[in-house]
């Protein structure tokens, strides 16, 4: 029978033939998982490698607060934004371009759209504008939102279905890191929240489409045809914001750009995305729950911000809620992966 990909909603029978190969046979189900309800169905080995990789997603995406923190001391924050995001299309449309990668089909250019509007431009200008005012401790409070809104999008999204013990252990993890991050930030609200909470949705939605596209083309092609589709945009604000906003050159101030630029926005991304694509969105998104303590050591250690005591006991309870998350996510996958005959 046709197994359909993830960009359709029809469910998928995988009907394996005993004489294929086994590396063969592990992709056509891999396959005919990605179009199911419960979302991709990966092998023991490829939950480890997808956790992995998103793993070290989430490292990369920790020091984006304090390279961004790094990038102001140089830039404004509208030429810090088109310029991290020009450098980031560089790199990407050389890699395509090198690999010979062929256009993707036109139904995929919308959700590309989804990706290039939510981590390319909207989180990184929102938080850029944000870290004017805010600490990068305090704006640590949105990612303690992000891994259970990214879940929740992905189940509507993609048609995902965790089970209860994942819910509560996510819900858990989540409120663990809001107590610490407001804790931590003396419990106000401040200025530049409006633009943290709607860089909350719109990542949670470019994560979520970027992780369903993953499925039907390798996570680097997402990214790069992302910030490819947005070039012409960085360009234009790069051009319209370096004359308007002084440029005060440092190595801290490179250093950063650098950074957000290919480490947080192309490399992190990339691997982020085939994390998802191999462990499904829900389960990947909970791994972002140590992201906002990381942030808060590399703030410590390149900031110099202070970090209080309760942060190791914060650690310890979102290891465990994380630990839940994942053994939740795993269980599932044993239970709904197809029977090969």
């Amino acid at each position: 029978m046709r197994a359909q990909n993830s960009a359709t909603t029809a469910s998928s029978i995988a009907v394996v033939d005993p004489a294929v190969t086994p590396r063969a046979t592990a992709a056509i189900t891999t396959a005919a998982g990605s179009g199911s309800a419960s979302g991709p169905v990966p092998g023991p080995s490829a939950g480890r490698s997808g956790a992995v990789l998103a793993g070290l997603g989430v490292v990369a995406f920790s020091l984006t607060f304090p390279a961004t923190a790094w990038g102001l001391e140089s830039f404004g924050p509208w030429s810090l934004v088109a310029l991290r995001s020009v450098l980031a299309a560089l790199i990407a449309g050389s890699v395509l371009l090198a690999a010979r990668v062929p256009l993707p089909e036109r139904r995929h250019w919308a959700g590309l759209a989804v990706v290039g509007g939510g981590v390319v431009v909207g989180f990184p200008l929102l938080t850029t504008l944000a870290l004017q005012t805010s600490t990068t401790s305090h704006a640590a409070v949105v990612v303690g939102l992000l891994p259970l809104t990214t879940a929740v999008l992905g189940t509507l999204r993609t048609g995902e279905r965790p089970s209860r013990t994942f819910w509560i252990a996510a819900l858990a993890g989540a409120a663990v890191v809001i107590a610490f991050t407001v804790r931590e930030s003396g419990g106000a609200l401040a200025s530049g929240d409006l633009y943290l909470f709607g860089a909350l949705l719109v990542c949670a939605a470019g994560y979520t489409e970027g992780g369903r596209l993953a499925r039907v083309m390798p996570g680097w092609q997402v990214i790069g045809w992302a910030l490819v589709l947005c070039l012409p945009l960085a360009v234009a604000g790069s051009l319209v914001a370096l004359p308007l906003e002084p440029v005060h050159l440092n190595a801290r101030g490179v250093l950063g750009l650098a950074w957000v630029a290919a480490g947080s926005t192309f490399l992190g991304l990339y691997v982020w995305y085939r994390g998802m694509a191999a462990i499904g969105v829900a389960r990947a998104s909970q791994l972002q729950l140590a992201q906002p303590l990381l942030t808060l050591v590399w703030s410590f250690l390149l900031l110099g911000e202070e970090m209080s005591a309760a942060a190791p006991v914060a650690a310890v309870a979102v290891l465990v809620c994380i630990a839940a998350t994942q053994r939740a996510g795993r269980r599932a996958a044993r239970v709904s992966r197809p029977v090969r005959s």
